[in-house]
């Protein structure tokens, strides 16, 4: 059985302050080995987060990184800061990121390959937009994301060392939740997609991450339909309402 991951994307959010008063409140509130529990802070909480959940269930998540080692490439993070701060995972192709930031499927794969050769796991989100859908684009849409994102990308590390998010742009942040069945149907799509580019083992491990105004709520429901493996949480991580996510 595949297990659940529950990410908190904080974006553009707590000071180190901030960050230092909130993670020492919930630590030792997010206690249970039947899920992974990923915080994933700005960079400039990252050591801090880092610091206090030592020796915790909790692991650290990076919300960005660059594909070169090093290098003039002002403002940006490589994957060896990431690694000097002990992060475990990092999400790449985030829709902000590909709205504001002009990423494109050409780059999210690139960090993708920088992140499994540095042994980081990238959490990778995919998902369409409210006009795409309603024009019924969505799943050519999807399907041409996740190849993209996964090419060249070994059957061994799909299946153990990456996590598919998917957040369909329409329902992030806008406090509209895609119905439990709308979320399966697109997570079972996305596994189905996988299963025909590498093999059944593949699809049947990977992990498929629903993410999109998840909340105390709806997470139950959610969380046990069949192919949906775990949540990227944003505004909820934020507040008490991620440990009850946690511990749906």
């Amino acid at each position: 059985m595949r297990k659940k991951i529950i990410a908190g994307n904080w974006k553009m959010n707590y000071t180190i302050t901030e960050a230092d008063n909130f993670v020492n409140e919930i630590k030792d509130r997010i206690n249970t080995d039947e899920v992974d529990v990923v915080i994933c802070p700005n960079n400039i909480c990252l050591e801090r987060v880092s610091d206090i959940i030592e020796g915790t269930n909790i692991k650290l998540g990076a919300q960005n990184v660059h594909y070169e080692e090093k290098g003039a490439f002002t403002g940006e993070t490589s994957a060896n800061m990431l690694l000097s701060v002990d992060a475990k995972y990092c999400i790449i192709g985030h829709s902000e990121r590909r709205q504001y930031f002009c990423e494109t499927d050409e780059i999210v794969n690139k960090k993708a390959k920088k992140l499994l050769e540095k042994n980081i796991k990238p959490i990778i989100c995919v998902g369409e937009t409210l006009e795409q859908r309603e024009k019924g684009e969505l799943y050519e849409f999807i399907s041409t994301q996740v190849k993209n994102a996964l090419k060249d990308i070994s059957e061994d590390d799909v299946k153990n060392n990456i996590v598919i998010a998917y957040e369909p742009i329409w329902a992030i942040g806008t406090g509209v939740t895609a119905t439990s069945m709308q979320a399966q149907e697109m997570c079972k799509y996305i596994r189905e997609e996988i299963r025909k580019l590498y093999n059944n083992a593949v699809a049947e491990n990977i992990r498929i991450q629903y993410g999109g105004s998840v909340k105390p709520s709806n997470a139950n429901e959610i969380l046990n339909m069949e192919d949906i493996d775990g949540a990227l949480v944003g505004g909820a991580s934020l507040t008490d309402d991620f440990v009850a996510i946690v511990n749906y």
